[in-house]
């Protein structure tokens, strides 16, 4: 899209600038329009930065990372929203992949009723984006959920192809660590904006909204934790049943090696070119008799084995 949308609240001194998927041109008309330090108008561009609060003199500018997920590689990516916050005004950067943006941002661009519900003042505004941010967390954190619960049925089914096991396990936890990666500095961030932000916001404001945010990151957190301890613990399990079969196999294997081997033992004794001294050699059911010996060999190893019950 490439744009610069701006909402206003005509009950309200407050306004709200999106400007999606960011470009030099964007961010100079931000730099033209707006009294903000080189640095963060910098910051805004790829490639991203790590999440922060910056505290300046009449604006606080934030960098958050948000979860989304892409159906293409079923992968789980960050994406980045930057916040310039002033008293009465407020700039969303963002890349365009964080579906609750674009709907607060429709419904504050065409129903008067959300404006008046959402824009009230520049912290009710930036409460209500940031908890739509996490609250989409929830389903795919759900979707995390689901996918283990059937790489669980998998793991059990003895016909599966493991490599595909293996691959959606690594997929699953390759997701659960980028998340993680994501929504670490969260609580963080947010505490460190309720403790900087008396300048722009009244304490209640904030005591009210962003309190209520950390809960929802602390949950997301526990959430993570336990989908890491659940796959890990999954990553064992089917581990430990590869090892299970492939002993089963090699000890198949060997019990089947021991039992053949005394038929090829008195094979390879009867095919020496010592004719004058073999016995049976030369009588009327010579090879009978070979073939007798041999049979009688292995089936006491396999009688052997069946009472140690290794068969």
């Amino acid at each position: 899209m490439n744009h610069i949308l701006t909402i206003k609240n005509s009950n309200a001194p407050l306004t709200w600038h999106i400007v999606d998927k960011p470009t030099k041109k964007q961010i100079d008309w931000i730099k033209n329009n707006f009294d903000f330090e080189e640095q963060d108008l910098t910051d805004c561009l790829p490639p991203n930065q790590r999440p922060k609060v910056t505290v300046r003199e009449n604006y606080l500018f934030m960098i958050l990372m948000f979860p989304y997920y892409d159906s293409a590689t079923q992968e789980i990516k960050s994406s980045e929203v930057d916040f310039f916050i002033t008293r009465n005004e407020i700039v969303l950067v963002h890349n365009n992949h964080l579906q609750p943006i674009l709907d607060l941002q429709q419904e504050c661009q065409t129903t008067e009723n959300a404006r008046q519900k959402f824009m009230q003042n520049s912290s009710r505004l930036l409460y209500e984006i940031l908890n739509r941010l996490l609250h989409y967390c929830f389903p795919i954190l759900n979707h995390i959920n689901q996918d283990i619960d059937n790489i669980e049925d998998k793991i059990l089914e003895v016909k599966k192809n493991k490599l595909n096991v293996i691959m959606e396990i690594m997929r699953i936890k390759r997701n659960i660590v980028n998340f993680r990666k994501i929504m670490q500095a969260h609580k963080s961030i947010i505490t460190k904006l309720i403790k900087n932000s008396e300048t722009i916001f009244s304490s209640s404001h904030l005591n009210i909204y962003l309190d209520h945010l950390i809960s929802h990151t602390k949950d997301i957190w526990e959430f993570l934790e336990n989908y890491k301890e659940t796959i890990n613990a999954l990553h064992e399990t089917h581990e430990s049943l590869l090892s299970h079969r492939l002993n089963e196999i090699i000890k198949t294997l060997t019990v089947f090696s021991v039992i053949v081997f005394p038929l090829t033992l008195l094979a390879a004794i009867f095919g020496m070119n010592t004719m004058n001294s073999m016995p049976f050699v030369g009588s009327t059911y010579d090879f009978w008799i070979v073939v007798t010996i041999m049979m009688a060999g292995a089936i006491g190893m396999s009688i052997y084995f069946k009472k140690k019950r290794w068969m």
